[in-house]
Parts: structure tokens; C-alpha cells; sequence
């Protein structure tokens, strides 16, 4: 058994480098409580959207090959300590000799490649002199030769295995397996039944806790609580659940722990829940309390139910309307752009495994960007003069964009700072109150540069930026510019009894 464990690591490493077939079914879009209305026609400042993604190959899918007898855990763990092995002797010269000894060292099976005719050679490591090997690498490996392994195959097999890709190597987003209504009769709208799961820096997990702060709602109404980016923690996907105190309290208090079903991590909710389900573990998800399944986890209907529940009893906060029938079309045209450019279009680009790929989705995001930059020109919200559904959406991604996605994604065109208008505008929502609670800078930080090892094999975690550095609580422009110019007081639209009965109409 111990000789077995030693094996793995060399085992794992030799098994990402076997050939996988693609998958040659078509690719079919899910289906959704909320149908898509098709636009007749769009604004010439607004971008025509994508179209529709090609089929996907999804990796290797080790976790299925083996059938639970290779934890995720050891999984990812070999996974990320060989890249980032391999990064150190491609990059760094005076660790070569030395790294390849010590991994070399730790895989039984790769020294016994070895000739046996080889003398035992040093350790080049003083931490290590005296011991011996009979791997010669001095002798395979000369350090005035550049390394004969390349980086770009490692790399194309971990993206993959990260993120599906299509023929031409762009990212193609999964679909989401849950996509049942609140409100419909399997599950009424009732205060305290469900619990919404979500990610601590997860985008798409960010738009409903601001839509949460936003519409003032209480957690004895909808309540929430967070997961810990850590794969190696999780035993399938990448959300754990803080069992061991480390993690403390959430944003705006939401804690890191369980508090609904007392899980270890993201799975064994969707095992309870959802028993035989075998897909993806993603948040955000919403959980049917009561009757212990899931709701939905696909993060645009979830927003709109929660526009659905009243303003808390007893509160003097206005029932924020973010989905009023008034702007509906114009909301729902701007998200139909916004998304693949903008909100995915920064991932086709950080996963993107060609440069062709690469080329196309950065020319979307700046595209985007230039769109929303002539709109927030003339209006002081993305669908008028009231922030909506289609400002939620945006938001957490040009938060993340000067601190994650310029570097991290290759976004490196332009920074949000060099767009005017949409800089004011990401000031005024963020200074909205309840905003700032919902965001943690340092913690998205850590958690793309940490977890997407991939991207960044050397681990190492950048220091900033900061609050202070993205300026977002510097004074902004935007309510001097347009209420003098006729824009109204406030920046809600409310509603009345009325509206919150047909808030799913027109979506």
C-alpha cells in the first residue's frame, strides 16, 4: 500500500499525458423558467452578441475515470505542485538541477527510467548533501540546454481539465443542470424556506448578495451564507465549507460554516439534496429547506427571484425594484450583450488555449467596454436614470477587472480607471449603502491567483490592489451631473403590490 501512495504522484502525471476523444454531441442550451425574449433590433452603440458556443471537450475527467479511488484532493495537490515544478526548472535556472533532483526523488516511477550503468550522482541541494541517487540529472538535463519538456502541453491539459473548451480553443461556459422557478407551485414564495448558497469571490455569486444588500432583505427572510474557494478542501468542485474555524464571518456577517445542513463542503449539499446527481457542484444554488432539494443554480434566474420578496416588515427600506416593467426591455437588451462580451467575455480570455481564441474575446471585452462607456456618456445608470438588474450584473465584474482580470486574464488593453464615465459610475455603486460589505478585495484577490493555478503556477499571490488603490471611495460626479440636469431624486424604481405578483412577466 505504501509503495502504491508513492507511485501516485508519477502515476497522475504520466495519466494526464494520455489522449482523450472529444465529444461529438451538439451542444443544446438548457432550459430556463425565464425564456429570453429575441430583440428585432439594437441601439448602434450596442454590439451584437456572440454567437452561440460550439461544442465543448471537457478533459479527461479523472475523478470519473477512477471512480472516487483518487480523492480530488490528491488530485488537484499533484496537480498543482507538478506545474508548478515544472514552471520553477523552465524559468528558473539556478533551481533547475535541483528541482528536477527533488521531484525526480519523490516519483519512484519516473527514476526508474534511469539506466542502471548510471554512477550515483550527488544531490545538487546542500540541504540534501550527502544524499545519492543513481538518476542522473546533470547528465539528462544540462543546464546550458533549455528544457525538453515544453510547458505549452502541461498547460493545455490542465485548461482543459479547468475549463471546457471548444475546437478552436475557446472557453465554453457548462450549463446548468437545476432550473426550476420560485414561486411556481413545487415552491412558493415563502419567507424562511430556502437558503442561498454562495461563493466568497465568485462573480456570479456576488450579483445576488448585491441584490440582496440593494433590496434591503433580511437573512430571516432569504438567508445565505458563503464557501471557501479550495478545491483541495472540497471533495468535488472547488466550494468547501470553514469546519475548522479559520474562516470566521462573511461579508456582511454570513458565515463560512454551514448553518442550514451542518455539510463538510458544496457537495454534500447537492448529494442531500439532489441525491444521484453526478454534474457540477456550483454556487450559487438555492436550496428548498423545507423539502431539502434545489431550487436553481443558474445565477440570472436567482436574481430575479430575488426581486421578487417584499421589503422587510417593519423597515422603513424602500421596495427596490430591479426589474421594472417599464425598462424591462431595455434591461434585458443590454444584458443580452453584456454577458458573453463582458461578464464571460473575461473568462473566454483568461481560458482561451489558442491565440485565436485569445485574439476574438479580448476584441469582445474592449468592445463591451467602449459600448458601456458611450452609455454611461449620456444616462447615469446602464437602462436610464434608475439602477437595475442590468448594473447588478455588471458590477462584480468591473470591480474585479483592474485588480484580477487586466493581469491575471491578459485583459491588459485598457484599465477600468482609463473609462471616465464608467469609473464614476463604479464609484456610485459602490458607495450605495450595503454595497461595500458585499465586496472583499484582498479575498477575490487570493482566490483567482491561488486557486487558478493553472494561470499562475507559481502560486505566488499578488499584494493589491487595494480599496485605496481602485479609488472607489473617492467622491464621484454622477448625481451632480444628472440631477441637475433633470435626472430624478432617487436612484430606486419601487413597486407596488401589483408589480411583485407579475415579476416574472416579460422575462
Amino acid at each position: 500500500m505504501r509503495s502504491f501512495f508513492r507511485l501516485l504522484p508519477s502515476s497522475l502525471l504520466l495519466l494526464l499525458l494520455l489522449p482523450s476523444p472529444r465529444p461529438t454531441t451538439p451542444f443544446t442550451l438548457p432550459s430556463s423558467p425565464f425564456p429570453r425574449r429575441r430583440l428585432l433590433s439594437l441601439s448602434p452603440a450596442i454590439p451584437p452578441s456572440p454567437p452561440p458556443p460550439p461544442p465543448s471537450y471537457k478533459g479527461l475527467r479523472l475523478l470519473e475515470w477512477t471512480n472516487g479511488l483518487i480523492s480530488q484532493k490528491a488530485l488537484v495537490k499533484t496537480a498543482r505542485t507538478s506545474w508548478n515544478m515544472l514552471w520553477k526548472v523552465h524559468f528558473v535556472p539556478s533551481l533547475r538541477s535541483t528541482s528536477l533532483y527533488l521531484y525526480i526523488n519523490s516519483c519512484p516511477t519516473l527514476s526508474l527510467l534511469s539506466p542502471a550503468s548510471l554512477p550515483p550522482v550527488p544531490c545538487p541541494s546542500r540541504l540534501m548533501r550527502g544524499s545519492v541517487h543513481r538518476f542522473s540529472v546533470v547528465s539528462l538535463f544540462p543546464l546550458s540546454l533549455p528544457l525538453p519538456l515544453p510547458l505549452s502541453l502541461p498547460r493545455q491539459i490542465l485548461m482543459t481539465e479547468l475549463a471546457p473548451q471548444g475546437k478552436d480553443g475557446e472557453y465554453v461556459r457548462p450549463t446548468y443542470s437545476f432550473t426550476d422557478s420560485l414561486g411556481s407551485p413545487a415552491f412558493p414564495l415563502e419567507e424562511g424556506r430556502y437558503h442561498l448558497y454562495v461563493g466568497n469571490a465568485c462573480p456570479w455569486c456576488h450579483r445576488l448578495t448585491l441584490a440582496h444588500a440593494l433590496r434591503g432583505l433580511s437573512q430571516s427572510q432569504l438567508s445565505y451564507s458563503y464557501a471557501i474557494d479550495d478545491p483541495e478542501r472540497a471533495s468535488r468542485g472547488g466550494w468547501a465549507f470553514d469546519t475548522m474555524g479559520e474562516g470566521g464571518g462573511g461579508e456582511a456577517g454570513a458565515p463560512f460554516a454551514d448553518p442550514v445542513f451542518g455539510c463538510r463542503d458544496l457537495r454534500e449539499v447537492y448529494d442531500l439534496c439532489a441525491p444521484g446527481y453526478t454534474g457540477r457542484c456550483t454556487a450559487p444554488v438555492l436550496v428548498d429547506v423545507k423539502r431539502r432539494r434545489i431550487v436553481n443554480n443558474e445565477s440570472s434566474d436567482l436574481l430575479r427571484f430575488l426581486n421578487l420578496f417584499p421589503p422587510p416588515p417593519g423597515q422603513t427600506h424602500p421596495d427596490v425594484d430591479l426589474f421594472p416593467p417599464s425598462l424591462r426591455p431595455r434591461i434585458l437588451e443590454i444584458n443580452a450583450w453584456v454577458y458573453p462580451l463582458i461578464n464571460n467575455g473575461v473568462y473566454r480570455c483568461g481560458f482561451a488555449t489558442s491565440q485565436a481564441a485569445y485574439d476574438r474575446s479580448v476584441r469582445d471585452v474592449f468592445r463591451g467596454l467602449e459600448s458601456v462607456e458611450a452609455i454611461l456618456t449620456d444616462q447615469r445608470f446602464l437602462a436610464g436614470d434608475v439602477l437595475t438588474e442590468a448594473d447588478v450584473r455588471l458590477f462584480p465584474t468591473v470591480i474585479r477587472f483592474d485588480a484580477v482580470y487586466a493581469s491575471l486574464f491578459k485583459c491588459a488593453g485598457k484599465r477600468i480607471a482609463d473609462y471616465p464615465n464608467l469609473t464614476q459610475w463604479m464609484r456610485e455603486v459602490y458607495q450605495i449603502p450595503g454595497v461595500r460589505t458585499t465586496v472583499d478585495i484582498p479575498a477575490l484577490i487570493r482566490s483567482y491567483f491561488v486557486q487558478l493555478f493553472p494561470l499562475n503556477p507559481s502560486g505566488i499571490c499578488p499584494q493589491g490592489p487595494t480599496e485605496e488603490d481602485l479609488k472607489v471611495l473617492e467622491r464621484h460626479d454622477r448625481e451632480e451631473r444628472f440631477v441637475k440636469a433633470g435626472g430624478g431624486g432617487s436612484i430606486f424604481a419601487t413597486k407596488g403590490e401589483e408589480d411583485r405578483e407579475g415579476g416574472t412577466e416579460g422575462t
